[in-house]
């Protein structure tokens, strides 16, 4: 299981959060030049209200045929998604993406977005040791029946 502390994964990030009024365009355009995949939507004081993530944008927008330019987030958006602290493990992130069937999950700090974690941060050996883990656990379930 990944031991590595949430917070010391996301130490060097800077925080990409919008207003739920910003035009799916304007967040999408964000994501590319911070070259990321999801954005924490926020209300007027700064809680986090929703997550727009790359999936969201193809299956609510493009795939719906959403106009990007008048549609916000607000509309598209994941309302009141998970969320971790950085006081958990990235193992415990890990388990909440694959048992809830995501790849973002924001971490907060009192609903104020401090972070985010994505599968990517599990690549390398802690995502071998993961696979691992979740085999171990499948195995037990076979034998327990």
């Amino acid at each position: 299981m990944p031991v590595r502390l949430i917070r010391d994964v996301i130490r060097d990030q800077t925080v990409l959060a919008m207003p739920a009024g910003t035009t799916v365009r304007e967040a999408a355009r964000q994501m590319k030049a911070r070259r990321v995949g999801a954005v924490m939507v926020t209300d007027h004081q700064g809680r986090l209200q929703g997550i727009f993530t790359e999936r969201d944008c193809l299956f609510r927008v493009l795939a719906e045929g959403v106009n990007p330019d008048t549609t916000t987030l607000a509309l598209v958006m994941t309302a009141n998604p998970v969320t971790i602290t950085a006081d958990r493990k990235l193992g415990h992130a890990l388990h909440l993406m694959h048992d809830n069937g995501f790849r973002h999950i924001p971490v907060v700090d009192h609903a104020i977005p401090v972070g985010m974690i994505s599968i990517r941060d599990a690549l390398g050996s802690e995502l071998s040791s993961f696979e691992r883990e979740r085999a171990k656990k499948s195995e037990l379930g076979e034998i327990l029946g």
